[in-house]
C-alpha cells in the first residue's frame, strides 16, 4: 500500500502542509513538530510523489547528459555518477551519445525535443561559445575545455598541471626520452592541447628538449589508436625510455604494441596514461595515471544545474574546478 501525505499527517498529528514543508525542507517548522512528522514518515515508508511535484513546478524530471562515446571507459563512468547525483534531486537522466559532432551537440543543447528534458550536462568536442550564445533557454553545465569562455556553466579539471604532474613523475624515475600519445591539431582536441602543454612544460622544467619525433598523434582515443602510435613510434626508429598517452584507453593500446615489440613494461618503457578507468586498475602490469575526481565532476555539475533551475539563472556564468591525483602503479614504478 503507498502511504499519502495525508497519512502522514494523520500518523503525526498535523496538518497536510506541515508535512510537505518537512517533505520540502522548509525551515520553519518547529523542532518537535519536524522530529513528530520525519518519524511518522519513517513508520509509514512515505515516499513523496516526485513526478507530481516535477509537474507543479512545470517541469519533467528528466534532464540529459550528453557525452561523444558511451564507449570510451571514462564516459561510462563518470555517466554512473551523474546518475547518482542527479537521483538525489529525484531526477531521471537521459544519455545521449554525440559522437563529439556539432550539429548533434546543438540538437541537444537545443533541449533536443520541446519539453522533454528540464536541463543538460553536456562534454562537448564540436560545440562553440557562439553555437551557446545563440541558442535559446535550456539550462546546461558543460563539461571540459572546448568551451573556455560563453554563457554555460563549466566543470574542468586542470588539465596542463595534471599533465605535466604525470610527466614529472617520468622524469623523476630517470626516464628521459618521454613519448607523447595522443596529441590532435583540430579544434575539437582542447584536452589534448592541455595536456601536451603540461607535457612540454616539465620536459622544459626539467631541462630536456622538446622532440616533435616522440610526439604520435591520435585523431581518436581509443585503444586501436594507441596501439598504432606505439607501433609507429617504435618503426621509425624512436625509441622512448616512457611514454605518456593522453587517456587511458590509448595507453591499453601502447601496452598492448609494446608487448608485441617484447619490450617490458617498465622495466624497457614505462607508460602512464589519463582517466583512471577501472581497466587499468586490472591490465597487465595495472597503469599508472592521472585520477580525475569523476564523482566530484558529476556532483559539481548536477549542483550547478540544480541551481540554474531553481532560480539564478541570470547569474554570470561559472567554471568550477574539479580535483584529482596521481595514480601511480607498476607500470611506471614496480610498487
Amino acid at each position: 500500500m503507498r502511504h499519502r501525505l495525508k497519512d502522514v499527517a494523520e500518523r503525526a498529528g498535523v496538518s497536510v502542509k506541515t508535512v510537505s514543508n518537512v517533505v520540502n525542507g522548509y525551515v520553519h517548522v518547529r523542532p518537535d513538530t519536524r522530529a513528530r512528522v520525519e518519524e511518522a514518515i519513517a513508520e509509514l515508508n512515505y515516499r513523496p510523489n516526485l513526478s507530481a511535484r516535477h509537474l507543479r513546478k512545470g517541469r519533467t524530471g528528466v534532464i540529459a547528459l550528453a557525452v561523444p562515446e558511451l564507449d570510451i571507459p571514462y564516459f561510462a563512468e563518470l555517466a554512473r555518477h551523474v546518475v547518482t547525483a542527479a537521483a538525489e534531486y529525484g531526477w531521471t537522466v537521459l544519455i545521449d551519445q554525440t559522437g563529439g559532432r556539432r550539429e548533434q551537440e546543438r540538437v541537444v543543447a537545443s533541449g533536443i525535443t520541446d519539453h522533454l528534458i528540464d536541463g543538460l550536462i553536456v562534454s562537448p568536442l564540436g560545440l562553440t561559445a557562439e553555437d551557446l550564445a545563440s541558442l535559446d533557454g535550456t539550462p546546461m553545465v558543460l563539461l571540459g575545455e572546448r568551451v573556455d569562455h560563453g554563457p554555460a556553466d563549466r566543470v574542468v579539471i586542470d588539465n596542463v598541471t595534471a599533465a605535466r604532474e604525470i610527466t614529472d613523475h617520468l622524469i623523476r624515475l630517470g626516464r628521459r626520452r618521454i613519448a607523447a600519445v595522443g596529441a590532435q591539431r583540430t579544434d575539437e582536441g582542447a584536452s589534448a592541447r592541455l595536456r601536451l602543454a603540461g607535457y612540454i612544460e616539465a620536459l622544459r622544467a626539467a631541462g630536456l628538449a622538446y622532440d616533435e619525433a616522440l610526439v604520435a598523434s591520435a585523431t581518436a582515443w581509443h585503444r586501436a589508436d594507441g596501439a598504432a602510435a606505439m607501433r609507429g613510434l617504435l618503426t621509425t626508429g624512436v625509441r622512448p625510455d616512457a611514454v605518456f598517452c593522453f587517456n587511458d584507453t590509448l595507453a591499453l593500446g601502447a601496452l598492448r604494441a609494446l608487448h608485441e615489440a617484447g619490450l617490458r613494461v617498465p622495466e624497457d618503457v614505462a607508460v602512464v596514461g589519463f582517466d583512471d578507468i577501472e581497466d587499468g586498475r586490472f591490465a597487465v602490469p595495472t597503469l599508472s595515471t592521472v585520477a580525475p575526481d569523476k564523482e566530484q565532476i558529476a556532483r559539481l555539475a548536477v549542483e550547478l544545474l540544480a541551481g540554474r533551475l531553481d532560480g539564478d539563472s541570470a547569474a554570470p556564468a561559472r567554471a568550477l574546478k574539479a580535483s584529482y591525483h596521481l595514480e601511480i602503479r607498476e607500470s611506471s614504478t614496480r610498487v
